[in-house]
């Protein structure tokens, strides 16, 4: 199992990412709240472990800007904001599990396993429904189940920004996506940034787009679009 561990208290990452992988979970643990989501945007885990009281961003922002950019992984928030108020809160926000600090390590486990299991269950299912769930432009792939994109069956080296911008295009390629949605989605909770600072993120992405027979487009009012090139 792939982990992602959101947690800024040193002391309680260092126990549960000795605990964990013991028990041959793959952890990748993280501090903050802003760089958990590039981290989850750029390679999704197979479950989330999320604190609430996170730096630049808690818990739910963090959430609510993965569920906002379509990123169905599963998460087990860990908080010590147990109250049945905050519960609700978390669970009404994307959450799929919520464990109170102090916890027991066996039961946080076997809750993560179970999230993992229900998760890999209801994907075979997907599979089964539909024979296809992934949308091809020029010689790029866009699987919609795992968020990943590819270039001639090779995953496509984006940075976590570049990947958040694409992904709501390759979504609905030909359709212009406003401005203002893909600074929601590229910067998200972003106070301090200068709105232009998306033109700048997509001018890198089409220079890494060139190659690939996709072209982005810029319509004056409207926002972006991908098509093919001519």
């Amino acid at each position: 199992m792939r982990l992602l561990l959101v947690e800024d208290d040193p002391a309680m990452q260092t126990t549960l990412l000795r605990a964990l992988g013991r028990q041959g979970m793959r952890v990748q643990a993280c501090g903050d709240g802003r760089a958990a989501l590039d981290l989850w945007l750029a390679a999704p885990p197979d479950v989330v472990l999320l604190d609430l009281s996170l730096p630049s961003m808690d818990g739910l922002q963090v959430l609510a800007a993965a569920r906002k950019q379509g990123l169905r992984t599963p998460v087990l928030i860990l908080t010590a904001r147990g109250t049945v108020g905050d519960k609700i809160l978390g669970l009404n926000t994307g959450a799929d599990d919520y464990l109170p600090k102090p916890f027991d390590l066996e039961e946080l486990e076997a809750r993560l396993r179970a999230l993992a299991r229900r998760s890999s269950d209801s994907a075979l299912g997907f599979e089964e429904k539909s024979a296809s769930s992934a949308i091809n432009l020029g010689t790029l792939r866009y699987e919609k189940e795992s968020g990943v994109l590819y270039h001639l069956d090779q995953p496509l080296e984006l940075s976590p920004r570049e990947l958040a911008m694409l992904r709501p295009l390759m979504a609905q390629p030909g359709h212009a996506v406003s401005k203002e949605r893909l600074f929601e989605l590229v910067f998200p909770g972003a106070q301090e940034v200068q709105y232009e600072a998306i033109e700048v993120v997509a001018y890198r992405l089409r220079k890494k787009l060139s190659a690939t027979g996709v072209q982005l487009m810029t319509l004056r009012g409207l926002g972006y679009l991908l098509k093919e090139s001519a």
